[in-house]
C-alpha cells in the first residue's frame, strides 16, 4: 500500500510533541517514530486528508502536517523520489542573481573581482529574505527546525529575514564593510552548524533558506551554499 511521509512543523518542546502525538493517535495514525529530532512519520493514504488533519493539529497549537511525496517499492518501503526539478529553483535564483551582478559591470573592460562578489552578496541575501518575507510563520517554523538559536527563540526565528535584508542592503550600498562581512560569517556559521547536524543525522526536514515557498531538502547542497557565502564575506575581510 502506498504510504505519505509528512513532516511535523512547530513542535518545539516534549510538551509539543505528547500534544501532537495525542491527536494523531486519536486519529488512528501510528506516531510512535515521531520524534522532535525526526519529526517526520508515515501515513496510509487512506487516512485523513492533510487538510483536516491541520486542522486539528491547529486547534492545539502552531502545528502543521506538510506531505513530503514519496513512493513504494514492492516491500512497502519508502524512500524519496528521484526529481531532477528539486533544485531548480535554488540554481536559478542563484544563476540570476550572478547575472545581474556581472552585468553591473557592463561593458565589461575590466571586471572587478570584489564588486562582483559584493554585488553576488547584496542580491543573495536581499532575494532569499523576500521569499522568506512570503511566508513569515512557515519560514519560522521550517528553520527552528534546525538553527540552534531558533530552537530555542521564536523570535530569533522572524528577526532572520530582517537581518538578511539589511545585509543585502549594506552590501549593496558598500556601507559598514567591516561590520556587514563578520554579521555575515557569524550568523551564516551559526546556521551552518544546524545545517550540518541535520545533514550528518539524516533527518527528512525541508531547507528554509528560500522560505516556505519551495520545497528544498535538507542536504549537502545547503551546506555548500552557506560555506560559500562565508568563505566570500572571509575574502572581503582577508583583501579589503
Amino acid at each position: 500500500m502506498k504510504t505519505e511521509q509528512y513532516e511535523i512543523t512547530g513542535m518545539t518542546c516534549g510538551s509539543c510533541l505528547a500534544k501532537v502525538k495525542e491527536v494523531l493517535n486519536k486519529e488512528g495514525i501510528s506516531s510512535n517514530e515521531l520524534t522532535l529530532k525526526n519529526p517526520t512519520l508515515n501515513i496510509s493514504e487512506k487516512a485523513e486528508s492533510t487538510k483536516m488533519l491541520n486542522q486539528k493539529l491547529k486547534s492545539i497549537g502552531n502545528y502543521r502536517a506538510q506531505k513530503i511525496e514519496v513512493i513504494a517499492n514492492s516491500e512497502n518501503e519508502t524512500y524519496p523520489p528521484i526529481n531532477t526539478e528539486t533544485y531548480k529553483p535554488l540554481i536559478l535564483i542563484i544563476s540570476f542573481v550572478f547575472g545581474v551582478s556581472l552585468f553591473a559591470q557592463f561593458p565589461f573592460e575590466q571586471v572587478d573581482f570584489m564588486l562582483l562578489m559584493r554585488h553576488f552578496m547584496a542580491g543573495f541575501f536581499i532575494a532569499f529574505s523576500f521569499f522568506k518575507f512570503l511566508n513569515l510563520k512557515g519560514f519560522s517554523a521550517s528553520f527552528r527546525m534546525y538553527d540552534p538559536i531558533a530552537k530555542k527563540s521564536k523570535s530569533w526565528s522572524f528577526i532572520y529575514p530582517f537581518i538578511e535584508l539589511i545585509l543585502g542592503i549594506l552590501y549593496l550600498t558598500n556601507s559598514l564593510a567591516l561590520i556587514t562581512n563578520w554579521t555575515a560569517i557569524l550568523v551564516l556559521g551559526i546556521s551552518s552548524v544546524g545545517v550540518i547536524r541535520s545533514v550528518l543525522d539524516k533527518r527528512k526536514i525541508k531547507c528554509a533558506c528560500l522560505g516556505s515557498v519551495f520545497n528544498l531538502p535538507m542536504t549537502t547542497v545547503t551546506i555548500v551554499e552557506n560555506l560559500t557565502m562565508i568563505t566570500m564575506a572571509i575574502i572581503a575581510i582577508v583583501l579589503n
